[in-house]
């Protein structure tokens, strides 16, 4: 069954914009990697200054070909040499691993 990825991510509010701006710009980076199944970004509504970032994959090994390829790649900047790198807008990150045991979905009408 399926693996899930979850990217815990401390945003300071003043970054908040940011991080979703930098999502938004790279939206369909992961959707055409071999074993991807679903993305989210959750927004924390209150509380808290953590985000979580959601990824559902086939199996560990489609996650290590995508981190190893197209997550490098997007992370490097792609800018022009000498560039400096924009700062992360994330203050602190954590990546959870779970493995799909159950699941549903809306029964059909």
């Amino acid at each position: 069954m399926s693996v899930v990825k979850i990217n815990v991510l401390t945003v300071p509010a003043e970054q908040r914009e940011t991080l979703e701006k930098r999502f938004a710009s790279r939206a369909h980076a992961v959707e055409n990697s071999d074993g991807f199944e679903w993305f989210e970004l959750l927004r924390p509504v209150e509380g808290t200054d953590t985000y979580l970032v959601y990824t559902r994959w086939r199996d560990e090994e489609s996650f290590q070909a995508w981190m190893e390829g197209p997550m490098k790649s997007a992370h490097q900047g792609g800018g022009t040499e000498g560039a400096e790198r924009p700062k992360p807008a994330a203050s602190g990150s954590t990546l959870w691993s779970f493995e799909v045991v159950q699941q549903a979905g809306p029964k059909g009408e």
